[in-house]
């Protein structure tokens, strides 16, 4: 054979396999089980084995175990700005290998989550609704040989349904029965007004450099009419229990203060915040996150 027929069917291969993949979606993994073992190497090795084409991504798997609001939040923090066809799969399951369901949910964006159905879905329903959900037919659909795991269905379960999903080799009506289009959610303060203050809840901290973030979004930050170099009486609890309070000015960023100052600020999800500039404000006030810290935002008086 020619160099040059050699080369020609070389290079017909490198398409064929490149118009095979263009079917893929991306698959986006996140976890509480840490990187210090083997259990995301062997999730990806899940969807490799599945597809070596498709593109894996890791949105976190640093997430305090057990803790499923947490997860929840960061699904919000970051599907948005995947492209529609995403697949998630997400995996924060204390109940692993009980009778929580193995769903497969679609939003209105047209992205999938496979995950628990276990709250885990709480913020993705709300900000991107929910178009349908679907069972995961685990006769069907498990990794092979797998029939007594009963304690990583993230392996053998989601990465494994994950992956034939991105990959195209399953279809999201081949997953399973289809549900009613409702998943488990979990109670949180949502944020409101109260006469001249806004209250809410800490439902995250931004946990590298200690800021707090709360569930008080732009539009309803913009009630109280904020300009910049204002400044706001901040009040923290935990369990109704007062934490920390004291004034602060709303910033368009941190530098805008001096260093180790308070402000008060418009997070990247455009929800309010407080830091310390060049500071770890949770870590020195003692603030926390989760459904028994609350917040309330005023107007600091004359």
């Amino acid at each position: 054979m020619s160099g040059r027929r050699r080369c020609f069917l070389g290079i017909s291969v490198w398409l064929a396999a490149a118009a095979a993949a263009v079917g893929a979606q991306a698959l986006v993994l996140q976890t509480d089980f840490g990187l210090r073992d083997g259990a995301v190497a062997a999730m990806r090795g899940i969807a490799v084995g599945v597809d070596p084409r498709l593109p894996i991504h890791d949105l976190s798997h640093e997430n305090t175990p057990f803790d499923i609001w947490e997860g929840a939040y960061r699904l919000k923090q970051a599907a948005p700005f995947w492209p529609k066809g995403t697949v998630f799969v997400s995996v924060i399951d204390p109940g692993v290998g009980t009778a929580r369901r193995s769903v497969v949910a679609e939003t209105k964006t047209g992205h999938y989550f496979v995950t628990p159905d276990n709250g885990t879905l709480t913020l993705v329903a709300e900000d991107m609704g929910i178009a349908a959900v679907r069972r995961i037919d685990e006769t069907k659909h498990r990794r092979p040989g797998s029939d007594r795991s009963y304690t990583f269905h993230g392996r053998d379960i989601f990465a494994f349904v994950g992956a034939r999903l991105a990959a195209g080799a399953i279809t999201f009506a081949d997953v399973g029965p289809l549900l009613e289009p409702t998943v488990v959610a979990l109670p949180y303060a949502k944020a409101k007004r109260n006469g001249d203050a806004l209250e809410g809840g800490i439902p995250v901290l931004d946990f590298r450099y200690g800021n707090v973030w709360t569930n008080v979004d732009e539009a309803l930050f913009a009630q109280l009419r904020p300009e910049f170099g204002q400044r706001f009486r901040v009040t923290i609890a935990r369990a109704g229990r007062t934490v920390f309070t004291g004034e602060m000015p709303y910033a368009r960023t941190f530098g805008d203060v001096p260093e180790g100052q308070p402000l008060l600020y418009l997070n990247s999800l455009l929800q309010v915040a407080v830091a310390l500039n060049v500071g770890d404000f949770a870590r020195t006030h003692g603030v926390g996150s989760g459904a028994e810290w609350s917040v309330r935002v005023e107007r600091a008086r004359p």
